[in-house]
């Protein structure tokens, strides 16, 4: 996108296209304002839209230029914190609300992609966290009790079992959870936003919110060429967010990820990598994630700006770590290449945030972001609607705070990163 090729590589060149849309040029009025065209506020509009509501979406660059676009395609159940943990994070009432909606939250995904008939290439196999070593064993057999103890349908393979299915010997387990899947993300948020458009839904890309201000119960939100007034604001731009909102972006401390492509596989490659077509990541601090598209590619991807010095080291890591994992690749060339950030936060949960009166967002999906803000998109749409109040929301309100040394952890995670790829599967 934006004549960048390392911004979404695969997914845009595999991508159907997205909705015709222009930059606001005028003034309008509107039920909702949402700023920013990604997972949640394309879902937002959506289910605005489906309940007769005039929704408008004001995007900065293009439909999911930000995280929905970039990620790796895992539609994940849950967080990173494990599932036990949450209450006490939140509390009871929220941290098992917020169990319950994520535990949920790819089944809202597959209904609405099932639904729309959105091509976006969806797998429904689930997925598999591999485990790597035995403290990497003894994290994934934690998780999946906490989880089957909430009656989730996960399932802790052994190393055999893991080996046939993705066709290494490398872990020593794996969780399988049943619950996720894999899809193409950009033709997802596409896809989306063509079935809100299609509700009524109205989008502006090129058109970046620079202001807002309030007039009686009316919310005015500006761009370089117009503006949108209506009494409801959702803000939906996470860690890409700029301009008024940028207090969501500076809570967050950015992670870089890239992406890698290979060319398609052979028949025979196919065949013993990932037949059963899961999403895969492991257990290492600085993770490793891959699965195949429906082309027959493998994508394999971790932690790292593709940009400077930073480019060469991690593509030659990843060489060699999947001559390590699939020796029968033989010499790999990857087509495609692209990077992002993720947005994490300091207990990685995600945030809900009132800015002002019905100005509201969530944000902080610490990469985990398509069933979650797909779902989260839903439930702003709820509020909204008066179907549901902030009591009922699945996180507490609470204030941007902007994290201690966040610059210097930025640089920290980009430059750790090199040093590990950089010596890394040399063995």
């Amino acid at each position: 996108m934006l004549n960048d090729p390392r911004s979404h590589g695969l997914w845009e060149k595999t991508a159907p296209a997205a909705p015709v849309t222009r930059a606001l040029d005028e003034k309008v009025s509107a039920d909702v304002v949402i700023v920013g065209g990604g997972f949640t506020g394309i879902s937002a509009a959506l289910h605005l839209a489906e309940a007769g509501r005039r929704a408008v979406v004001l995007e900065g660059a293009e439909i999911g230029f930000g995280g929905a676009g970039r990620n790796v395609g895992l539609i994940n159940a849950g967080m990173w914190v494990m599932p036990d943990d949450l209450p006490g994070e939140l509390g009871d009432v929220h941290g098992e609300r917020l169990l319950d909606m994520l535990g949920n939250a790819p089944r809202l995904v597959m209904e609405l992609i099932e639904r729309h008939g959105i091509a976006c290439e969806l797998e429904r196999n689930g997925t598999l966290h591999c485990a790597v070593g035995e403290a990497g064993l003894k994290e994934i057999t934690e998780r999946a009790g906490q989880w089957q103890r909430r009656g989730a349908p996960v399932t802790l393979l052994d190393a055999v079992e893991t080996a046939k299915r993705i066709g290494t010997a490398a872990y020593a387990g794996s969780l399988l959870d049943m619950r996720a899947g894999t899809l193409q993300p950009l033709a997802y948020v596409r896809g989306l936003a063509k079935a809100a458009s299609a509700a009524g839904a109205t989008f502006h890309t090129a058109s970046r919110a620079t202001s807002y201000t309030r007039s009686g119960s009316q919310w005015t939100v500006r761009t370089d060429g117009g503006s949108v007034t209506a009494p409801w604001v959702i803000v939906s731009t996470d860690a890409y967010s700029t301009g008024p909102w940028e207090s969501v972006r500076r809570e967050q401390v950015h992670l870089p990820y890239f992406n890698l492509a290979t060319r398609p596989l052979s028949p025979q490659l196919l065949s013993s990598i990932l037949p059963g077509r899961e999403g895969v990541w492991d257990t290492k601090e600085i993770l490793s994630s891959f699965r195949m598209d429906q082309g027959g590619r493998l994508v394999f991807g971790s932690v790292g700006a593709l940009r400077n010095t930073g480019r060469a080291i991690h593509v030659a890591w990843a060489k060699r770590a999947l001559k390590r994992l699939f020796p029968a690749l033989g010499p790999v060339e990857f087509e495609c290449e692209w990077f992002g950030e993720i947005g994490m936060t300091d207990n990685a949960l995600p945030r809900f945030h009132r800015f002002a009166e019905n100005v509201v967002g969530f944000s902080g999906y610490n990469g985990r972001g398509i069933a979650p803000g797909t779902v989260f998109g839903r439930t702003l749409a709820q509020l909204v609607l008066g179907d549901i109040g902030e009591a009922d929301l699945p996180l507490p309100q609470t204030d941007p705070k902007t994290p201690a040394f966040r610059p210097v952890k930025e640089l920290y995670y980009e430059a750790g990163a090199q040093i590990a790829h950089l010596a890394g599967e040399r063995l």
